[in-house]
């Protein structure tokens, strides 16, 4: 894909994700699910096949899924963004007043969520292959989507939060769990993918299976945490915001460099870095050293929002609609799905029987939790950015992923509205009342 093409890919991603959310408002749907729609109108199966004189394609390829890949590099740097402002949500101070409920429940209730997806999608790779004779759900696929089933959408429940203006008991202990979840997400997913790419290889050492993910955990928070203490030094040399919006800028895009070196190894160990750990550090010491480091996060998720939207359509582009001419895929979806929120649900209401939350936080926590975006689209993108997975592999991955978020994002939003309202963390008043309010205001 030369310049030119490149260009007119990026200006197409960017004009089509915006019209569609204008559709998806209208609807009152949630502008990332128009991102999404809009990339897969513009992909390979679609508007993508058509072409202008000069060999220049409208949107990506016709055929394939190679143009796409050369837009890699803007969803390495937005998922950069995106776990650096994840990070920003681990402040110290807040952190203290959540308390143990936040951490005990964002904690149990991801690591049960990813092992009933574990145990379902095991089993369901089993059945598929004595009835099919192929092997449908690989392992590494069913070890990686279990990784993933952990995240949740911050942007998502917030959204809800902020337009009906929730308060109560629910609302203060959802937001520290959802930023919690992801980052619970973001170690069990840099663990089970370690594992994946040792199952995969049939490398079945204890090197590869238990001690490189964890080499890479610790390699990652330790470069991210150098990047973020550096980042708060240098800030102070600054006086502008202009100037230290740069600067945060700059310090993203190098961790996104510098967690791409490969051959880094110790003795037989090999030294790999994860992204979004190192990205979601270099956030979290960034926001607890630096005084000024909410007014910079506010500044960086305005400049990063044309990114996050090209991020998205990209990512809707990526989906394989052939899929579809196979239904056991659909299905691998939908049972994915329900073991995710069976997991979600359960495990959010075990754990906070456990640390003795009020009755309706322990019934309607979890349906809080089911939407899924950002961060399980950007593991996705990792995940295909792999070369140690299979293209057949990161192709599950991708569908089931998307597909889900489609679903998730459709239905995650209505579910956490209820779920609040239920809770009493939402009030909505009467439409007389609200008149003769308006009416009163005016007099």
């Amino acid at each position: 894909m030369d310049h030119v093409q490149i260009l007119l890919s990026i200006s197409m991603c960017a004009l089509s994700g915006l019209l569609m959310s204008r559709v998806c408002k209208l609807l009152k749907l949630p502008a990332v699910t128009g991102y999404l729609i809009a990339g897969i109108l513009i992909g390979c199966f679609c508007l993508g096949r058509i072409t202008l004189p000069g060999d220049y394609h409208l949107g990506f390829g016709a055929s394939d899924f190679s143009d796409i890949e050369g837009l890699g590099i803007v969803c390495e740097i937005a998922l950069g963004f995106i776990a650096f402002s994840i990070g920003s949500e681990f402040k110290l101070s807040d952190l203290k007043k959540t308390g143990k409920q936040a951490t005990v429940i964002g904690v149990l209730q991801a690591l049960a969520t990813s092992a009933v997806c574990v145990a379902v999608l095991w089993a369901l790779h089993y059945i598929l292959l004595s009835a099919t004779g192929t092997d449908y759900l690989p392992i590494p696929a069913v070890l990686i989507l279990s990784a993933i089933a952990t995240a949740t959408a911050p942007a998502a429940t917030l959204m809800v939060v902020r337009q009906y203006k929730a308060k109560g008991p629910l609302t203060d202990l959802l937001l520290p769990i959802v930023a919690l979840d992801d980052a619970v997400g973001l170690v069990v997913f840099a663990i089970m993918f370690g594992i994946a790419k040792a199952v995969q290889g049939g490398a079945m050492n204890p090197i590869s299976i238990i001690v490189e993910p964890l080499v890479e955990i610790f390699a990652s928070l330790i470069l991210g945490a150098l990047l973020g203490f550096v980042l708060s030094k240098l800030e102070k040399l600054f006086h502008s915001n202009s100037n230290r919006l740069s600067l945060v800028i700059t310090f993203v895009f190098a961790a996104v460099a510098l967690t791409q070196l490969k051959n880094l190894h110790i003795g037989e160990v090999h030294i790999g870095f994860s992204s979004l750990l190192t990205c979601m550090m270099c956030g979290t010491i960034f926001c607890n050293v630096c005084e000024c480091s909410d007014e910079m996060m506010s500044r960086a998720d305005g400049w990063t929002k044309p990114l996050l939207i090209l991020f998205f359509v990209i990512s809707g582009a990526e989906l394989d609609l052939g899929v579809f001419k196979q239904p056991i895929f659909v299905l691998i979806g939908v049972i994915y799905i329900i073991a995710r929120c069976l997991g979600k649900y359960f495990g959010a209401m075990s754990s906070a029987k456990l640390v003795k939350c009020d009755d309706h936080i322990v019934k309607y926590l979890g349906i809080t939790l089911f939407p899924q975006a950002g961060v399980a689209l950007g593991m996705v993108s990792t995940v295909s950015a792999d070369g140690m997975i299979s293209v057949d592999i990161a192709a599950v991955v991708r569908f089931v992923i998307l597909f889900a978020v489609l679903v998730y994002e459709i239905f995650g939003p209505v579910f956490t509205k209820w779920a609040l309202t239920k809770a009493g963390d939402i009030t909505e008043k009467p439409k007389d009342l609200t008149r003769r309010i308006k009416n009163s205001e005016k007099i």
